[in-house]
């Protein structure tokens, strides 16, 4: 599959450039190198645009990474998230920052953005089961304590899905994931995956994720750093000038011309 990250408008020059983070993945979900600018469609409000500019390598990346605490993930289950989380640091570049948040009564920011990995580890070696899942409100304050940071920002969340008593709603948090510029990964554990992770996959541009077995968090949490680093950076000048006030939402289509290749697209972004 792939992802966009967060559509931002960008301005330089007098002239307005959107750019969209992209990436692709072949039918067994392996990222997709060698691409070049003719491969891609890009679409805002249906009507095709011209892309401008087409990088391709690596971007910094600044990572969330939220684990659900609460005492329903109590015993193995714990145990196995926070193997998990150890794979994802492990798999980040030196120069990459992330943070490590728990989510459980209330929400905890364990370990600050940074580049810092042993601090990341130690943090999630001290995560203990406590509490009830604030899930919503664990989505709102991580995609707010990543947002400032520079380049792709992404938000990696691994829970059972059921919140329980949060002050939000999950049209709250869902409603803030689309204003924001934050890629989500939601990892569900156990039965079910909640319909609101792939809610909140499909709007960001990330990929929802379903391990029924939790022995294999390790290998997932890998993937999604594989796919984080093979991106595509395409931009472009809309054809319709944006207007700064406005508060328009503009959707946002990326599709790849090869067969059998995916991408996953933030669907769009509001002029502000």
């Amino acid at each position: 599959m792939a992802t966009v990250t967060p559509v931002t408008a960008q301005f330089s020059s007098g002239v307005n450039v959107v750019e969209v983070y992209a990436s692709v993945t072949d039918p067994s979900g392996q990222p997709v190198k060698g691409l070049t600018r003719q491969d891609f469609e890009v679409r805002e409000n249906g009507e095709l645009q011209a892309v401008c500019s087409f990088i391709v390598g690596r971007f910094p990346l600044s990572a969330a990474l939220a684990l659900d605490r609460s005492f329903s993930m109590a015993g193995d289950r714990l145990a196995r998230v926070k193997a998990g989380a150890r794979a994802f640091l492990e798999a980040l570049g030196p120069t990459d920052e992330a943070m490590i948040v728990a989510v459980g009564s209330r929400v905890e920011t364990l370990a600050p953005l940074s580049t810092k990995r042993q601090e990341q580890l130690d943090a999630v070696a001290r995560v203990d089961a406590f509490g009830t899942t604030g899930l919503h409100d664990a989505v709102i304050t991580a995609i707010d304590a990543v947002q400032p940071a520079k380049g792709r920002r992404a938000l990696v969340l691994l829970s059972d899905g059921n919140d329980r008593y949060s002050t939000a709603s999950a049209g709250d948090a869902l409603g803030h994931a689309r204003g924001a510029d934050v890629m989500i990964y939601p990892v569900a554990l156990g039965r079910t995956r909640p319909p609101l992770f792939a809610e909140l996959a499909t709007l960001t541009g990330g990929r929802s994720f379903h391990v029924t077995d939790p022995k294999r968090l390790p290998d997932t949490l890998r993937a999604i750093a594989g796919e984080l680093h093979e991106q595509y950076l395409l931009g472009y000048t809309p054809s319709r000038p944006l207007v700064p006030g406005g508060n328009e939402w503009r959707s946002i289509s990326v599709t790849i011309k090869r067969s059998g290749l995916q991408v996953k697209a933030r669907d769009g972004y509001l002029v502000k």
